[in-house]
């Protein structure tokens, strides 16, 4: 088992592709100062971002040399004097600007972001950066009631798929579209929410199930034609929220729907919103995703696992067509015993 005095840490010392410039580098923690703690790595997940990060195209950059990773969740390993002992074992979202693809991590107490105990490390290993995001869109841009009706694309996506377990808990109809008939069959497999083709007849399909009203949000982070396409699917005064950007192919501004039907077309990103709250602030907000993982109303899809130092067959499945997050743990973490049964 590798210690605070010889761990694994993927470096990146250059922006380019992830398969070529991170690195496993062996590192060591000096001892905890006063208020300090060292984390522990249970599990790290993967995201787009991370690959951003890495590549030099993401908004918000690290400074180089840095440690890749976002998010993950990590337990107390080591208390420094002033600091409880008794918090031992107790898991904790790892801190995003040391890097999350990394063994250990050294940070000041009152920093840490505590995490439910009894909730598997494979569910809090991506219960915020995507959770969280599903959440604001869904309550920051439009009042819903029950019984309303939203629509996104790229359903399948991990945000996606919890945009449609918090719609269903708020009593909202949820309409998710997807690229593909192969994609489409296995998000019907696992939601009864309307699932439908990401082509030009889904305007007509969501009229007709909506019974003419259409939806009152619309949430994109495609762009391109399916941009236009649930700008289209909206009410009149609906909204339209974009954040994120997988198609970057230049599309006519649609001047109809801002004058005819009053759209509102607005984006969002989960980093700037986190960068105007405070520590208690982000404490409240963590509460109202963490609330339904923990009494199980929720459950994120995890699609395989990976010990840290075999990241890049980790970045091969993540590149590749699935439903769930790629996960990379320490290597003695327990989660690799069932890392067969997780797809």
């Amino acid at each position: 088992m590798n210690t605070p005095d010889s761990f694994v840490s993927l470096k990146y010392h250059v922006h380019g592709d992830p398969m070529e410039v991170i690195h496993p580098d062996e590192v060591k923690i000096d001892q905890c100062l006063e208020g300090e703690v060292i984390i522990k790595l249970e599990a790290a997940t993967i995201h787009p971002s991370d690959l951003g990060l890495i590549a030099g195209s993401y908004g918000n950059l690290k400074e180089l040399p840095a440690v890749a990773g976002r998010e993950g969740v990590g337990v107390i390993y080591e208390t420094g004097p002033g600091v409880d002992e008794k918090i031992k074992g107790r898991p904790v979202l790892l801190p995003e600007y040391f890097g999350a693809w990394q063994e250990f991590i050294k940070e000041k107490v009152q920093n840490l972001l505590f995490l439910p105990s009894l909730v598997p490390f494979d569910q809090l290993a991506v219960s915020i950066i995507n959770p969280m995001t599903a959440w604001r869109l869904l309550n920051d841009f439009e009042y819903l009631k029950a019984g309303d009706f939203v629509i996104q694309n790229a359903g399948n996506s991990a945000v996606g798929l919890s945009v449609i377990q918090f719609a269903k808990i708020m009593g909202l109809r949820c309409v998710s579209l997807v690229r593909s008939e192969g994609m489409q069959k296995m998000l019907k497999e696992h939601t009864d929410s309307d699932v439908f083709l990401d082509d030009d007849e889904v305007v007509e399909r969501v009229a007709d199930i909506t019974k003419g009203k259409k939806c009152m949000l619309g949430l994109n982070s495609i762009g391109g034609r399916s941009a236009l396409r649930i700008a289209r699917c909206l009410c009149d005064g609906g909204v339209h929220v974009t954040f994120g950007a997988m198609d970057s192919t230049s599309i006519r501004f649609p001047t109809r729907s801002l004058i005819f039907n009053d759209i509102r077309f607005v984006g969002f990103w989960l980093d700037r919103w986190r960068r105007k709250k405070s520590i208690n602030e982000l404490r409240v907000a963590l509460d109202e995703v963490l609330q339904p993982l923990a009494l199980t109303q929720i459950k994120h899809h995890i699609d395989s696992i990976f010990e840290l130092k075999d990241f890049k067959d980790g970045l091969i499945r993540n590149s590749e067509s699935r439903l769930g997050k790629v996960l990379l743990v320490a290597s003695d973490s327990e989660l690799l015993k069932t890392k067969d049964l997780v797809a």
